[in-house]
């Protein structure tokens, strides 16, 4: 690399970090805000412990949100700098295209997309665990908590022949009611267990029924048998009764694409949500390389206004983009949809704008 590429690429660096030790503490600020009265309702709840289990995790969690826009303002802003200082005619007087003046661009985009990447897919999840359950013990309100505690009129289909019904189950305690377990030889009913009241035993994993009643049909009678309680084993956790999108986030990406295929296995029907969450793992940081070229091309003339001018559109065009990114996250979670292609239309139409911008400005 030239003495040029290493000066472009530090300022890329350096502005970038700069920019993220402005967002993070004013996100912090915002939050304290917001949270300090939860706080205060705990006095068993020590400084180290909301320090260490909360916003430790809280800032790993913002610094990779907002990766992508502290990487197109810092972009815009040291690059109108180098245009404001007539750096860049110096450069372009060179016979330096701008094809390769992009390159020191492309590798602090590389080195941010390859950090993004590895935060994403596993950094992130495991540290939300820690902040989630943090959030549950201390923020969260009473409606929230019983959404995450009770499961309702809940079905699963745990082989291609045996399917599970169950009319509620609390999650904390692991007790549930009206359970029904029906097994079929293609079309046709081959059995069917019933229970008024199942509970799990997270120590050996093992379910107890109560009040149990099983089925076995033949072709000439059925026979019937119960009993008040029974022990047995199913091919099922309580935590695979729990199919909420909040969930996915603290899941790994390995641990998320496991739970995707046992779900489908299953019969799942709408695992979008899930699917989303898997795929913006990977179109977010890829978006890297989309919002640099972007942030390049508006900055690298020099225009009336100067810096100001780049920045206010340039976060005009960010915003759009984040607009809709949520938005192809929220269609991409109805079922029935192709989740990939939504999460990734951000990524294609502003690539298409990055192109144009591209060309327009080698012009």
């Amino acid at each position: 690399m030239k003495i040029i590429d290493w000066y472009i690429l530090k300022r890329f660096l350096v502005t970038f970090l700069f920019t993220l030790l402005i967002l993070i503490p004013i996100a912090i600020a915002i939050d304290v805000s917001e949270k300090i009265d939860n706080f205060l309702e705990h006095p068993n709840l020590g400084l180290n412990e909301v320090l260490s289990d909360y916003y430790f995790n809280f800032i790993i969690y913002y610094t990779n949100t907002f990766m992508p826009l502290a990487l197109f303002i810092a972009v815009i802003l040291f690059t109108s700098k180098l245009s404001n200082n007539t750096e860049i005619i110096a450069i372009t007087n060179a016979k330096v295209s701008f094809t390769r003046f992009m390159y020191p661009y492309f590798i602090g985009a590389t080195l941010i997309t390859i950090l993004s990447l590895g935060m994403n897919h596993y950094v992130v999840p495991n540290s939300s665990k820690v902040r989630k359950a943090f959030e549950k013990k201390y923020i969260n309100n009473s409606k929230q908590i019983n959404e995450l505690k009770y499961v309702s009129d809940f079905s699963l289909q745990l082989t291609d022949s045996t399917y599970i019904y169950i009319r509620s189950f609390n999650t904390e305690n692991n007790v549930g009611n009206d359970f029904n377990s029906e097994t079929y030889n293609g079309l046709e009913l081959i059995s069917k267990l019933s229970a008024d009241r199942l509970s799990y035993n997270n120590k050996d994993s093992i379910f107890t029924l109560n009040r149990w009643r099983k089925r076995l049909v033949y072709k000439d009678k059925d026979s019937i048998f119960s009993g008040s309680k029974m022990d047995t084993i199913f091919n099922f956790t309580p935590k695979d009764l729990i199919y909420k999108s909040a969930f996915a986030q603290e899941m790994p990406s390995n641990e998320l694409v496991a739970f995707i295929n046992i779900s489908k296995k299953r019969g799942v029907k709408n695992l979008n949500a899930y699917l989303v969450e898997l795929y913006k793992r990977t179109s977010l940081p890829i978006a890297s390389y989309i919002l640099t070229i972007i942030a390049v091309a508006l900055a690298f003339r020099k225009r009336r206004g100067g810096t100001g001018v780049n920045l206010a559109v340039g976060v005009g065009i960010m915003f759009l983009y984040v607009f809709f990114m949520k938005v192809g996250e929220v269609l991409g979670s109805v079922a029935g949809v192709n989740s990939l292609s939504y999460v990734w239309i951000p990524n294609i139409l502003f690539g298409l704008i990055a192109i144009y911008l591209y060309f327009h400005a080698r012009k």
